[in-house]
């Protein structure tokens, strides 16, 4: 509809369900691949298959979103500002400008290892390293019982450059940088994302923040979500983002609030 306004040189990919089926969804990396090249991108809704989708438009297997795909190729950080609305009521009423929403968007549920468990047995965790040496360790006997397993991973360089862009991020918009794990529970995965934001912030932005009156804190999930709900007004005239590990809200639906 668009495209005779324009007097630009448009590199188009069908990311339609059929398309990436019969490409074997090559064409998603083709397209985040353009998008590296020329450094923007725009998507269109897509569809992401379940079990019916399959049937319905009869795919060779249940293809992962391509949002996911794209997100893990660019390697990038998702971030969610919503749009105040001066006649649309909120939630929590001393909220009088957005919270922005900082989101890691690679590894993690967008690259982790799913499987069935039908026959019971063992999962043992194998790792073979550079030198050859092998470690194994159980996770879990399920001796006769059928069960479910889900294998997450990420690099210290992934999270590196995740964190290098919540700082930069932070800096430009001026805000203050929250960081929230659940390191308590996770305590060598989660901890890890910790212990990188907080060695980068120490050597390289911590200065720089201080010249501009911002700060940065790492927060548990629970108590970050109790102190946004308890903010006061004075205190929101500094817009927080906050950082959060997507897969660790559990009984608050926080980005409905953040919609609103």
């Amino acid at each position: 509809m668009i495209l005779k306004y324009l007097d630009l040189k448009l590199e188009y990919f069908d990311l339609g369900i059929q398309n990436r089926d019969k490409t074997n969804d090559q064409v998603t990396l083709k397209a985040a691949k353009a998008i590296k090249k020329f450094g923007i991108g725009v998507k269109c809704a897509t569809i992401t298959p379940d079990e019916a989708r399959v049937k319905e438009f009869k795919l060779k297997k249940m293809w992962k979103s391509p949002n996911g795909t794209i997100r893990n190729e660019l390697n990038g950080t998702i971030f969610r500002e919503p749009i105040i609305i001066k006649n649309i009521p909120r939630y929590i009423k001393n909220w009088k400008k957005p919270i922005i929403i900082g989101r890691h968007a690679f590894g993690d549920q967008y690259r982790a290892t799913e499987l069935n468990i039908n026959k019971g047995g063992k999962i043992i965790l194998v790792n073979e390293n550079c030198e050859g040496k092998i470690h194994e360790m159980e996770v879990y006997d399920f001796q006769n019982k059928t069960g479910i397993v889900l294998i997450m991973f990420n690099t210290d360089e992934s999270i590196t450059s995740f964190a290098h862009s919540c700082f930069k991020y932070s800096l430009e918009k001026r805000y203050p940088l929250y960081f929230t794990t659940k390191n308590t529970i996770l305590k060598i995965y989660d901890r890890q994302f910790k212990n990188i934001f907080e060695k980068i912030y120490k050597n390289e932005y911590k200065e720089k923040f201080e010249k501009n009156n911002i700060w940065y804190e790492h927060k548990l999930i629970d108590d970050m979500v109790a102190i946004q709900l308890n903010l006061k007004e004075d205190m929101f005239g500094l817009l927080k983002i906050m950082m959060e590990m997507f897969n660790q809200i559990s009984s608050l639906k926080l980005m409905d609030l953040l919609d609103l």
